[in-house]
């Protein structure tokens, strides 16, 4: 019996390559839908994958994307127009007979949060699940561990682990368990279709954790470095991050202060779902210590000596005037994840009652 093909948007991305390997390992026909072809595409084809180069917010060619597809994994891009993407896949996918999607959202995703990303995340997950004839689940992690362990080269060459994050803690799943949660998912609708799962790491840890963690996958003492915002965001410049990233990421260092990832955290979703056990924060970050980049060599360490020294004085973003030229909608009355009574209500455990998850959040922020 064949098996029914599946789309996987953002095929080259970090949850997405990994989807589109366990899905073809399963034995599954699989279209990657990137945006251009280079290497990443290449090699995606090379696994048995067919391409097809497409804008999610071109709705003709994601209906021609979606032809003779019965699912589909979207993951949305990190762009101030991603919800015209998700509407035109929403409509391409009731006309094209899609079955099943299974969509990667935000565990802070909330109607009235000043992230605009995170607003229009909130808003596709009620899209999704409001169209007609398409069985839909939510994968929804908080900060991924690889968004601590982009700063592996300076605990490998400098010792230090930068943390901007004050006293609060995360279970962050690594990408390769958010790709076989979507996965499992995606295999088997009839179990999934409906609900939502917030992928963890095995344990909550905080900035002291984290850097032991990566001493012990690097071969060195590694101390934590408190760092005020401003020079984050200045480095993560300098790094090529997008603006469009930082605009959002400026909040969500606010809500990882409140402790909105603490909140229910960490949660049995990767074995429940996927029969394996939930990586820990030191074997995710020894393969970031293989990294050619991270590896201590001379040049490493001079190189990112060089990113530590002159970050300071380097030119940061400009997000005010990125929001003004963009004319961004603001709510009237914007909320933090955790001062929103959508998200509690939504986040909330299902045994649990409204006053008990605000309690344990202000103990969590004490």
């Amino acid at each position: 019996m064949l098996k029914p093909r599946i789309l996987v948007t953002g095929a080259t991305g970090k949850t997405g390559s990994v989807v589109v390997a366990e899905l073809l390992k399963a034995g599954y026909p699989v279209r990657a839908m990137v945006h251009r072809e280079d290497g990443r595409s290449v090699r995606l084809k090379a696994q048995g994958a067919e391409i097809a180069v497409t804008d999610l917010s071109d709705v003709e060619r994601v209906a021609d994307a979606l032809k003779d597809v019965q699912r589909a994994y979207f993951c949305p891009p990190f762009d101030p127009y991603m919800i015209q993407g998700a509407v035109a896949f929403a409509v391409a996918a009731r006309e094209s007979g899609l079955e099943h999607i299974v969509s990667l959202t935000q565990w802070l995703s909330s109607p009235s949060h000043p992230a605009l990303m995170t607003r229009q995340l909130w808003l596709v997950d009620q899209l999704f699940s409001m169209t007609p004839g398409v069985a839909h689940t939510i994968v929804r992690p908080g900060f991924f561990a690889d968004a601590y362990l982009a700063l592996t080269g300076f605990a490998a060459h400098l010792g230090v682990f930068p943390w901007i994050y004050g006293d609060s803690r995360n279970a962050p799943p690594s990408n390769e368990d958010i790709a076989r949660v979507a996965v499992a998912a995606l295999m088997d609708p009839a179990r999934h279709a409906g609900r939502s799962y917030r992928p963890t790491g095995p344990e909550l840890l905080g900035g002291e954790d984290m850097a032991k963690a990566i001493g012990r996958a690097v071969g060195r003492s590694v101390k934590v470095m408190p760092t005020p915002s401003w020079l984050f965001m200045k480095a993560a410049r300098m790094g090529g991050l997008p603006i469009d990233l930082i605009s959002g990421l400026r909040y969500y260092v606010d809500d990882h202060k409140r402790g909105a990832f603490e909140l229910g955290a960490p949660t049995t979703d990767v074995p429940d779902v996927t029969g394996q056990p939930a990586e820990d924060f030191e074997t995710i970050a020894r393969r970031y210590a293989a990294l050619p980049a991270n590896r201590r060599t001379p040049g490493n360490w001079l190189r990112q000596f060089a990113q530590f020294v002159i970050a300071p004085l380097s030119l940061g973003f400009d997000l005010e005037r990125y929001d003004r030229e963009l004319r961004r909608p603001f709510p009237s009355e914007p909320q933090f994840a955790s001062e929103s009574k959508v998200w509690l209500r939504e986040h909330a455990p299902a045994h649990a009652e409204r006053g008990a998850v605000i309690a344990e959040l202000r103990a969590l922020r004490a």
